[in-house]
């Protein structure tokens, strides 16, 4: 459940589930398995729409037994036939989400900005990303903002309703320097605004776990974006591994984990399946879904964007599969998405980032804001006691 309210970081004991010892084997840990051979769909996008025969009403049925009457997380057999369903299914999967988001989550939005404090000259290959210094995008390497950027930035933040900030920097993981700057930040930004302060700095270590909670971090976001078994596709200098053992010493040290996705890579259904099994075993607080919007001098600089009919199943599909976190609208919804992005918000989702994001421009804050007094969604902020 989510409770509104800005209020102390919450210790690794309001998770779901334990914080998993790091010398533990994920195979032995996983509580579910992936089943071999999952349900297909057509995916012609011009296939007309047509109401769903007696064994697909079944399927979303039972999903709603589960999940409202015995409030229990679905399985990956159950999140395939979900996913297998047809595209007339997709506003009965959009509607079952949004009651789903209602009963476990509550009505509240929680609204976030995002600042990239250092932008450009990444080491790291991750293929979807034009901040790589690997890549002949037009994104330049640039330093550490100064301090009077950031809290301009952040009262900006602050003075759109919103409750999180997240300071967000392009490097494989922070150096001495960096941590150094973080951990002078974050308390100030917190002391000038009121703004509860997430941090997304790579790849940590333990040390560097423990001092940034410590300085008061709120939210670590560092992200899975894809499946285990796709991951090596889109990066090959460090491993989904590193990434989930960072994912682990943010929950340990008793900061709230923020982890998402990224969809439109070329990753298959089964693999977003896997994904979002993957997901309820590292249990984050938060999981952003981003829909590739393709970057220039990227090797998916060519990619097509995920369609916005697409988009929506599987907004509906991570809410389904993840019903108490905070599910936040990302990047690449103004493309993928378009006009049906208020049918986003009732599809599952609880929180958006209002603004740019770190090098692509977002739609107007006031817009955002529009649409949610439409949809009659009260802003607070949210707060995961899983």
């Amino acid at each position: 459940m989510l409770n509104a309210g800005v209020g102390a970081v919450p210790s690794s004991s309001h998770y779901r589930r334990p914080v998993p010892d790091a010398q533990e084997n994920p195979t032995e840990r996983h509580p579910i398995a992936l089943r071999s051979g999952p349900a297909t769909r057509p995916t012609t996008s011009d296939v007309p729409l047509g109401p769903l025969n007696a064994a697909q009403r079944a399927v979303l049925a039972a999903a709603e037994t589960a999940l409202l009457d015995e409030r229990r997380l679905l399985g990956s057999g159950e999140l395939h036939a979900l996913a297998a369903l047809p595209d007339g299914a997709v506003s009965s999967l959009a509607a079952l989400a949004h009651q789903v988001r209602l009963s476990w989550c509550g009505p509240s939005v929680e609204i976030e900005g995002i600042l990239s404090a250092k932008t450009g000259g990444c080491p790291e290959d991750c293929h979807f990303c034009s901040q790589s210094a690997r890549f002949g995008s037009s994104v330049k390497a640039t330093p550490f903002l100064d301090t009077t950027e950031v809290l301009k930035a952040a009262r900006e933040t602050a003075s759109l309703g919103a409750s999180e900030f997240c300071i967000v920097l392009a490097v494989r993981g922070p150096d001495d320097r960096l941590l150094a700057r973080i951990l002078e930040l974050v308390p100030l930004v917190q002391r000038e605004t009121g703004l509860n302060v997430a941090v997304s700095a790579g790849i940590l270590n333990n040390d560097q776990a423990r001092e940034l909670a410590q300085s008061g971090v709120h939210r670590y976001n560092h992200n899975l974006e894809t499946a285990r078994s796709f991951f090596p596709s889109v990066v090959t200098t460090h491993r989904w591994e590193e990434r989930v053992e960072t994912c682990r010493l943010v929950r340990r040290h008793g900061m709230e984990l923020c982890c998402g996705a990224l969809l439109g890579m070329g990753e298959s259904d089964a693999q977003r399946v896997e994904l979002l099994v993957e997901l309820q075993e590292v249990d984050p607080t938060e999981v952003p879904v981003n829909f590739l919007n393709p970057r220039p001098g990227t090797p998916l600089g060519d990619r097509p964007v995920v369609a916005a009919w697409e988009a929506l199943r599987w907004i509906a599909l991570f809410r389904l599969a993840l019903p108490g976190v905070i599910l936040r609208y990302a990047g690449g919804r103004e493309v993928t998405l378009r006009d049906l992005q208020a049918m986003g918000m009732a599809a599952g989702m609880n929180a958006l980032i209002v603004g740019n994001y770190l090098t692509t421009l977002g739609r107007s804050a006031s817009d955002d804001l529009r649409m949610l007094e439409d949809l009659r969604m009260p802003v607070s902020a949210l707060t995961g006691t899983l």
